[in-house]
C-alpha cells in the first residue's frame, strides 16, 4: 500500500522523552470524476487568464504573491520569504500534548485525517505508542505543521498504524440556533418507544464495504455509453506532454522512565495554579499555545 503513496512530510513524534520519526501520508482520496468548462458549441476547453486588475498583464505564477487585506482597507503583500520568517515554517516535529478519552472529541471538529508510516531501521518505539493508544483507549492531542500552518490535531491509533487528524478550533464550528426547535413538546412515552423498536429492528454493525457511491458508479456507465456510441456530443481531444534515517532510541525503557519522572516532578499546587491561569477561556488557551508551538 505504501509503495504507491508518497510521503509529503517528515518529522518525529515527541513523546515526553522519547522521539519517533514518522512520514506522513493523505489517508484520503477523492474519487469523485473531474469535469472541465468548455463551449458548447465546439467542446473547446474555457481558460482563464490571470489578469492584474491594475496594470491589465496576464501574469505568471512566478509573480504572484498573497494579500491580506484588512476591515479598514488596507492592503498587506506577503511573499514566500515573509512565510519563511514564520516558526511554523520550520517545524518538524509532532509534539504530544496531552492524552485525552476518545470519546469526549466530538467527531463534528475532524479536519483532516493522515497515516504516519515509522521512518527508522527500528520502529519499536513506533509501535509502543500505538498500541498504548489502543488499549488505554485514549487519544493523543498534538501539534501539527503541515503547509505553514500549525494546527490542534488528533492521533490515535487504528489497526496498529498511527493516523493523525488535523481538528477544527472550537470557534470554527458554527452554533446551532434554530428557533423552531424552541418550546417543542417532548416526545411522549408511547412514541419515544416505538421508535426506539424501529431503531432496533434496523440495527447492525457499520461496514464501509456494504455502501457505494450509486452517483459514481451511474455517472461512469452514462461517460462509457457516451464514448462507446459517439455523436456530436463526444470531442476527440489532442493528448499533449504534461534520506538519511534519523538515530534509533537506544533505551527506550529508560527514556519513559525519564518522562514519567519529568511529568511527576510538578507539584500538585503547581498544576493547580497553571489550570487556574489558563482557566478563563479554553478556545484561547488552545489558540495561545498553537501560536507559540507554531
Amino acid at each position: 500500500m505504501m509503495d504507491i503513496m508518497r510521503s509529503i512530510w517528515k518529522g518525529s513524534i515527541a513523546f515526553g522523552l522519547v522521539n519517533v520519526p514518522v512520514k506522513v501520508y493523505s489517508a484520503t482520496e477523492d474519487h469523485d470524476i473531474r469535469f472541465h468548462q468548455v463551449h458548447a458549441k465546439d467542446g473547446g476547453r474555457i481558460k482563464y487568464n490571470r489578469v492584474c486588475s491594475e496594470c491589465g498583464n496576464v501574469i505568471q505564477y512566478a509573480d504572484i504573491d498573497k494579500a491580506y487585506e484588512s476591515d479598514d482597507g488596507v492592503r498587506v503583500i506577503l511573499d514566500n520569504d515573509d512565510f519563511d520568517k514564520l516558526p511554523a515554517a520550520e517545524k518538524h516535529e509532532i509534539p504530544v500534548l496531552q492524552f485525552v478519552p476518545t470519546y469526549q472529541i466530538d467527531p463534528i471538529l475532524f479536519e483532516k485525517s493522515y497515516f504516519l508510516e515509522p521512518d527508522s531501521s527500528s520502529p519499536k518505539a513506533y509501535v509502543l505508542l500505538a498500541t498504548t493508544l489502543a488499549e488505554s483507549d485514549r487519544t493523543a492531542l498534538v501539534h501539527f505543521t503541515l503547509r505553514q500552518r500549525t494546527r490542534l490535531a488528533a492521533m490515535r491509533s487504528r489497526d496498529g498504524v498511527l493516523v493523525i487528524q488535523t481538528l477544527l478550533w472550537p470557534d470554527e464550528v458554527r452554533a446551532a440556533e434554530f428557533p423552531t426547535l424552541d418550546n417543542v413538546e417532548k416526545p411522549k412515552p408511547k412514541e419515544l418507544t416505538m421508535a426506539e423498536t424501529l431503531v432496533e429492528s434496523m440495527a447492525d454493525d457499520f461496514e464501509p464495504s456494504a455502501y457505494t457511491d450509486e452517483y459514481q458508479v451511474q455517472l461512469r456507465e452514462l461517460l462509457d455509453e457516451m464514448i462507446s456510441s459517439g455523436g456530436k456530443k463526444v470531442v476527440k481531444v489532442a493528448t499533449t506532454e504534461s534520506s538519511d534515517e534519523d538515530a534509533e532510541v537506544v533505551d527506550l525503557v529508560a527514556a519513559l522512565q525519564r518522562s514519567v519522572e519529568a511529568a511527576g516532578k510538578a507539584a500538585p499546587s503547581d498544576k493547580s495554579d497553571a489550570k487556574k491561569k489558563s482557566k478563563p477561556t479554553k478556545k484561547a488557551a488552545g489558540r495561545s499555545s498553537a501560536r507559540k508551538t507554531g
